[in-house]
């Protein structure tokens, strides 16, 4: 069945299987959004809604949205990195198809041609304050590559282009590297 042509039931969140609205108007919006910048959600509708209530409950506890795959401290500051879509979800993307929740999967696995495989965590064992910004400041000064899509000029700092460009819908070999 196509995610598309699905509605919210019109008792949400009254009964086994069904989700509360505010999971279908986040799974709407975050649909539509991924959708504009090159982005699938998993097929599986009902999976999705489950990791939308749990995004809704860490935004209602902590105050923003950390993946509900993963423990987040409390501490804004400390879980940067962990507030959806997490730093990890691209180079996941790019290396398993799916990000480590999968809630965010590639085009071949949006399509049913390919299966969710597991995704091993990036994020280190241990994190001490501070330790987000100087990680993403030292990366920045040690040169990951910027890339430049061909069709539109849109520019982007990270290890490898990305599946799709967020502007013009490029597939990634239209990137190259630039200085």
């Amino acid at each position: 069945m196509n995610a598309q042509a699905l509605d919210p039931p019109s008792q949400a969140g009254t009964g086994p299987g069904s989700h509360p609205q505010e999971a279908w108007e986040l799974y709407e919006r975050l649909k539509r959004e991924g959708e504009s910048a090159g982005y699938y959600l998993s097929p599986d509708v009902d999976f999705v809604l489950d990791l939308m209530e749990g995004l809704l409950t860490n935004g209602a506890r902590y105050g923003y949205g950390s993946c509900p795959c993963r423990l987040a401290d409390g501490v804004r500051e400390k879980d940067l990195d962990l507030i959806c879509p997490c730093d990890y979800r691209d180079p996941d993307l790019d290396e398993y198809g799916a990000c480590y929740c999968a809630l965010y999967v590639s085009e071949e696995i949006a399509l049913g041609d390919k299966e969710v495989e597991p995704v091993p965590e990036r994020r280190g064992a241990e994190r001490g304050p501070g330790e987000h910004d100087e990680e993403w400041v030292g990366l920045t000064r040690s040169g990951i590559p910027v890339w430049r899509c061909q069709v539109c000029g849109y520019l982007c700092a990270r290890p490898k282009p990305p599946l799709k460009c967020p502007i013009c819908k490029a597939d990634r070999d239209r990137f190259e590297r630039f200085s």
